[in-house]
């Protein structure tokens, strides 16, 4: 089934502000809304598609190719052939060597890597409208501070670390499957090549 023109789906002109866009989206996106219409799938799909037809023309550069090229302009499932293809083939390479090797990170250049608070979760409530168009809200979280007896290292004031007798000190780890090999973060010492011998107490 061909895609409706964007415009039509948003019901305004060809020449509508980004407040005339805003505020027609949000009109369709209360009415259409999966909470306000439950086991309806008619208005399911007229609030996916207004999603994206304001995902679109809400954003100027894919605006101006869509006015030039239609749906072709800023049709992310076109394949391989751009950009979007590049990224989803390498994602392909990447799942591969994170089953072989358990999630390395080797495939999609450490985009597996932990980074700091990507573990914390936070309960907030939000209004429809909030959910909608998005917000912004101030919470507090609760942060640990450094050991003031080893300044973070979790080694005992005083002792020495030792070369980690996995990695040789080069805190990376190369494996092998078949005719792959691949190169991660050393499990052992966590890419740090070193290793406590003697940890904090404290």
């Amino acid at each position: 089934m061909a895609k409706r023109d964007y415009y039509e789906v948003l019901g305004v002109n060809r020449d509508a502000t980004e407040a005339d866009l805003k505020k027609a989206y949000r009109r369709l996106a209360m009415k259409y809304h999966p909470d306000r219409n439950e086991n309806n799938a008619e208005a399911e799909a007229k609030f996916k598609e207004s999603k994206e037809a304001y995902d679109v023309l809400s954003d100027s550069q894919k605006r101006s190719a869509y006015d030039q090229y239609g749906h072709a302009g800023v049709d992310q499932q076109a394949g391989f052939g751009g950009a979007q293809g590049a990224a989803d083939f390498g994602d392909v390479f990447g799942d591969m060597f994170g089953d072989i090797f358990g999630g390395g990170g080797g495939g999609r250049g450490g985009q597996n890597r932990a980074y700091r608070g990507a573990d914390l979760q936070y309960r907030l409530n939000l209004t429809l409208e909030e959910a909608v168009f998005g917000t912004e809200k101030k919470i507090n979280v609760t942060s640990k501070q450094s050991c003031e007896t080893c300044s973070g290292t979790g080694a005992k004031p005083g002792s020495k670390m030792a070369t980690c007798s996995t990695c040789g000190g080069s805190g990376q780890v190369r494996m092998q499957q078949g005719f792959f090999s691949i190169q991660q973060t050393c499990p052992k010492c966590h890419g740090r090549g070193k290793v406590i011998t003697e940890p904090c107490v404290s």
